[in-house]
C-alpha cells in the first residue's frame, strides 16, 4: 500500500450522497435506541450459533449464569456464587426472584435443560464441543445446579460465559420467538431488515433506560454512515469503515472508543495442498503489509495482533514468532516450498488461490485488495470473492473455501481457552470452531494439558506454550486487534464500550 494513500473512495461516495441526508425522518419513537448494524443475525436460539451478529442480539434477550468484567476475571450474573473442591465438581447457585419475559421463574431445571439440550449430538450445537468435558448436570434444589466433570478443568467456568440460559422445554421454535430473561424482550425479526425489541420492565438488573432498541441491518458501509447522519440511526458500534468514523465526527458526530478484543485473521483451509504447507502459509504472513492496513485503512483504530489473545489478556504471551513486513523473505519461502518464479522477474504467478470475504463492510473489501495486491507482489495470484455474511458463514463451516478473512468478537477470545475451542484438531464443525481442519498432533497435547491446568498461573504458563506452537504453525495470520468505537448522535447519553464490544451497554442509553 502507497504510503501517500489520499481520501478512501468510501468518503468520496459517502460525500457524494450527502442531498439524501434530509431525505429520511428520525426514528417514531425517541424513546426506543435504532442501531444499525452490517448484517442479519443468522438464529435468535442462543444454544445454535456462533456468528458475532447473531450473538449481539443475545447479549440483550438472554443472560449468562456468569460473564467477565472489564478486567476479563468472572463476575455474577444469573449466578450469584460458585464453587469447587477438586476442579471436578462445581456447584452454582442461583439468583432468586429472575423472570423469563413469559413470567416464568427461573429455576435450576431452566439451567440444566440449557445445558443438556447443547450437549445433545441430535441438536447439532456448535457449543457442544465447548462443554464436552461435562459428564453431568443435575439440580440440587431449585437454585443449586451440580455440574461434574470428566476430568478437572480450571478452565470450566469460562465456558458458561457463552452460554445463555433458554426456559425449559425451549424447542426450535425459539430461533424465531426468543424468550430469555434478559432486558428487551422481543417484538419482531425480519430477516435481512431488523430485530425490534422492547424494554422488560422486570429485568433483574433494573428496567432499561430507553423504551427499547432496534436492531437495523443495513449491509452497506456508505449507508450506514448515512443513516447516522440523516438521524435514521442513533449509533453504530464498530460497524463503520474507520475513515467514515473519523468523517462523520469531523461533522459533529460523537465518537467513543475503548481497548478492544475484536481479532481480525486471514485463515487457512488446511486440507488444501497449497495451504498445508507451513512454508506457504509463512511466505503469506511475511508478504502482508499489517502496519499500513493498520495506519491507513483503520486509521489507527487498531494495532497489529500476534495471537488470538489480545495484549490486555491475562494469559497473553507476547513471546512468539511473528511476522515482520518482508517481501524478499516470503519469495525465498515460497521458491523453498517449490513454487518458483517461473519468469525470473517477480511478475508471473507461482499459483493462485481464492479468497473469501464478507461484504458487510467497504472496509472488508478494502482490506482483501490491499492483500491481494500485497501478495501479487510476491507472485501469488489472489481470487477475491465477495459474500453476503450468512453465505460465507455457511461455506466456512463446511470448509468450502481456500483463505478467507473473519473477526472474532471480544467475548470469545477472552480466556485462553478458545484456543482450544479452534485448533484442537477434535475441535472441527459442528462440535468446535477448527474450520480450518489442524491437525498436530504435538499442539493437541499442549492444549489438553492447558487444559488440565487449574490455578491461574498453571494456566497461564501452559497456554503460553499453546500460543507459541500456535504461531509457529500459522493455521491463522493474525492482522490486528480492533479499538473498540461507537459513532453516535450528540445527544446520545450512557455509551459505555467494554473490552468485548458486546451489547449489553445498551440498556443504559438514552437520548
Amino acid at each position: 500500500m502507497s504510503r501517500k494513500s489520499g481520501p478512501l473512495p468510501c468518503w468520496i461516495l459517502l460525500s457524494l450522497m450527502a442531498a439524501a441526508s434530509a431525505c429520511s425522518q428520525p426514528p417514531p419513537d425517541p424513546g426506543t435506541i435504532t442501531v444499525a448494524m452490517a448484517a442479519s443475525p443468522n438464529n435468535l436460539d442462543p444454544r445454535m450459533v456462533a456468528d458475532s451478529y447473531s450473538v449481539r442480539a443475545h447479549q440483550l434477550l438472554f443472560s449468562n449464569l456468569v460473564r467477565f468484567d472489564d478486567r476479563l476475571l468472572l463476575s455474577p450474573c444469573l449466578a450469584t456464587e460458585w464453587n469447587t473442591t477438586d476442579y471436578k465438581t462445581y456447584r452454582v447457585k442461583l439468583r432468586q426472584g429472575v423472570r423469563f419475559h413469559n413470567g416464568h421463574e427461573l429455576t435450576s431445571k431452566d439451567v440444566v435443560y440449557t445445558f443438556s439440550s447443547i450437549l445433545d449430538a441430535k441438536t447439532n450445537s456448535p457449543m457442544r464441543g465447548g462443554l464436552r468435558m461435562i459428564e453431568t448436570v443435575s439440580a440440587i434444589d431449585p437454585y443449586t445446579v451440580q455440574f461434574v466433570l470428566n476430568e478437572p478443568s480450571g478452565a470450566f467456568l469460562v465456558n458458561l460465559v457463552a452460554v445463555m440460559i433458554v426456559p425449559d422445554g425451549a424447542g426450535r421454535d425459539l430461533r424465531d420467538h426468543p424468550v430469555g430473561t434478559g432486558p428487551y424482550e422481543f417484538v419482531s425479526f425480519a430477516a435481512d431488515d431488523r430485530v425490534v425489541l422492547k424494554a422488560f420492565p422486570e429485568y433483574f438488573e433494573g428496567r432499561p433506560r430507553n423504551n427499547g432498541v432496534t436492531l437495523k441491518v443495513v449491509p452497506d458501509d456508505i449507508m450506514r454512515g448515512l443513516e447516522l447522519r440523516k438521524r435514521a440511526s442513533d449509533l453504530v458500534v464498530n460497524d463503520l469503515a474507520p475513515d467514515i468514523a473519523f468523517q462523520l465526527q469531523k461533522e459533529g458526530l460523537m465518537l467513543t472508543t475503548a481497548p478492544g478484543l475484536n481479532y481480525q485473521y486471514l485463515g487457512f483451509n488446511l486440507r488444501d495442498p497449497v495451504l498445508r504447507d507451513v512454508r506457504v502459509r509463512h511466505a503469506i504472513g511475511y508478504a502482508i503489509d499489517r502496519q499500513s492496513i493498520v495506519e491507513y485503512l483503520r486509521r489507527g483504530l487498531a494495532a497489529p495482533s500476534v495471537s488470538m489473545l489480545a495484549p490486555t489478556n491475562w494469559a497473553f504471551e507476547p513471546d512468539v514468532f511473528d511476522f515482520t513486513y518482508d517481501p524478499a523473505e516470503a519469495r525465498r519461502l515460497l521458491d523453498e516450498a517449490g513454487y518458483p518464479d517461473r519468469d525470473g522477474e517477480g511478475s508471473g504467478a507461482r499459483f493462485s488461490v481464492s479468497l473469501k470475504v464478507s461484504s458487510a463492510t467497504e472496509y472488508n473489501r478494502l482490506q482483501s485488495a490491499v492483500i491481494q495486491q500485497n501478495l501479487r507482489e510476491v507472485g501469488i495470484d489472489v481470487d477475491v470473492r465477495t459474500y453476503e455474511f450468512a453465505t460465507l458463514y455457511a461455506d466456512i463451516l463446511k470448509g468450502n473455501f481456500q483463505m478467507y478473512t473473519l473477526q472474532w468478537a471480544g467475548g470469545a477470545t477472552a480466556d485462553p481457552d478458545i484456543l482450544r475451542r479452534v485448533f484442537h484438531s477434535q475441535q472441527t464443525p459442528p462440535g468446535g470452531f477448527n474450520r480450518g481442519h489442524l491437525n498436530d498432533p504435538e499442539l493437541d497435547r499442549l492444549i489438553d494439558d492447558a487444559t488440565l491446568a487449574t490455578g491461574m498461573e498453571e494456566r497461564r504458563a501452559r497456554y503460553s506454550k499453546v500460543q507459541q506452537r500456535v504461531a509457529e504453525l500459522a493455521p491463522y495470520i493474525s492482522l490486528w486487534t480492533e479499538t473498540n468505537f461507537a459513532v453516535s448522535q450528540p445527544d446520545i447519553r450512557g455509551i459505555r464500550l467494554s473490552p468485548h464490544g458486546d451489547f449489553s451497554f445498551l440498556r443504559n442509553v438514552s437520548h
